[in-house]
C-alpha cells in the first residue's frame, strides 16, 4: 500500500505545564513553519483541564491535522477528539517518559518530531479503552497510581524518569500487595499482584515492558507482575530496564479483545499517567480508531 502523505496545514495545541512545554513552545512553532507546516492555529495552553477543550475546537474549526505537544497523559487526555474524525494526531514528545512517542518511533528531541510531521506519512492505529475512555499507550494500577498522582511537578519537571524513581522508593514503604481477578469472557483468572500494566502499545514509563503489545496488533494486553513481594516488582523493572533475556520471568500476560478488571481492595487506576479511574473496569480495544502521523518508510 502506498504510503498516505501527511497535510501542510496543522493546528498546533502546546500542554504548557509539561515538562519542556512552555520552554520550546514558540521554538516548535517556528521549526514546524520553517519545515513547511502552515499553522492554522497555535495555542500555549497553561491550564492543562483545558487542553481537551482547545483540540475539540480547533478539530470542530476544521484543522486537517493536530498537533498535540506534551506528555502521554496529554495525548491520552486528547484523542478522544479526534477519534471518528478524518482529522490527523501528530505528536510532539514534551513529556517525561514519551512512551506513546517511543511506540511510534518518533524521535524525541524536537527538530526529529518536527521532521516527522513535516515529511512522514499516515497511519491507522488502535487505541485502549478504560470503561468509555480512550487511551493512547497504556494504564496501570498498583505502585504507578500512588506515584503518578502524588509526585511533586518540580521533581518530575527537574529530574525527569529519576525524579519517579525516587518518589517510588518512598511510596513503597506503605505500599501492599492486591488480588487481581481479570474476567476473559471465558475464564475468570484470580492471582496476586504487586502491578498490573494495561498495554495498547509496548513502552510504559518509558521502558519497553512488553514486545506482544502493538497499537496495531487488534488486542491489548493485560501484565501482571505476579506474586506478593516488592522486591519482585523491582527486579521486574530492573531487568526490563536492561533489556535482560528472562525479563518476563516475574510477569503473567493476558492477550485479548476485551476483559472485565477487578482488584481487593479496589485500587485507582492510572492512564497514560494521569489517575483517572477504579477498579472494577472494562477494558478493550478500540481496533484502527485514529490517524496519527508516523516516521516515513525509509527509501
Amino acid at each position: 500500500m502506498t504510503p498516505v502523505s501527511l497535510p501542510r496545514e496543522a493546528a498546533l495545541v502546546v500542554n504548557a505545564q509539561s515538562r519542556k512545554g512552555q520552554d520550546l513552545f514558540e521554538s516548535a512553532r517556528g521549526k514546524l513553519e520553517q519545515a513547511g507546516v502552515r499553522l492554522v492555529a497555535a495555542h500555549a495552553v497553561t491550564d492543562p483541564a483545558q487542553l481537551d477543550d482547545v483540540v475539540r475546537q480547533v478539530v470542530r474549526d476544521g484543522a486537517p491535522m493536530v498537533i498535540v505537544g506534551g506528555g502521554d497523559g496529554s495525548m491520552s487526555g486528547t484523542v478522544d477528539e479526534l477519534v471518528g474524525t478524518g482529522c490527523v494526531f501528530a505528536v510532539l514528545p514534551l513529556g517525561t517518559a514519551n512512551s506513546f512517542a517511543r511506540t511510534l518511533g518518533i524521535p524525541l528531541d524536537l527538530d526529529g518530531a518536527v521532521d516527522v510531521i513535516a515529511h512522514g506519512r499516515c497511519r491507522r492505529i488502535d487505541l485502549g479503552m478504560i470503561n468509555d475512555d480512550y487511551y493512547v499507550n497504556g494504564a496501570s494500577l498498583g505502585l504507578s497510581p500512588l506515584i503518578g498522582e502524588s509526585v511533586p511537578h518540580k521533581l518530575k519537571r527537574y529530574l525527569g524518569r529519576l525524579g519517579y524513581l525516587i518518589w517510588a522508593l518512598r511510596c513503597a514503604v506503605n505500599f501492599k500487595p492486591f488480588r487481581l481477578i481479570i474476567d476473559d469472557g471465558s475464564r475468570t483468572h484470580r492471582l496476586w499482584s504487586t502491578e498490573v500494566r494495561i498495554l495498547n502499545g509496548p513502552f510504559h514509563g518509558g521502558v519497553e515492558l512488553s514486545p506482544n503489545a502493538g497499537v496495531d496488533s487488534g488486542e491489548i494486553v493485560i501484565q501482571a507482575v505476579v506474586g506478593r513481594s516488592l522486591v519482585r516488582l523491582a527486579l521486574d523493572w530492573y531487568s526490563k530496564f536492561f533489556r535482560f533475556r528472562d525479563s518476563n520471568a516475574h510477569t503473567r500476560e493476558f492477550r485479548g479483545t476485551e476483559f472485565r478488571l477487578d482488584t481487593r481492595p479496589h485500587l485507582r487506576i492510572s492512564i497514560d499517567g494521569e489517575v483517572l479511574a477504579r477498579t472494577p473496569v472494562h477494558v478493550r480495544v478500540a481496533k484502527k480508531a485514529v490517524l496519527v502521523a508516523v516516521p516515513a518508510p525509509p527509501p
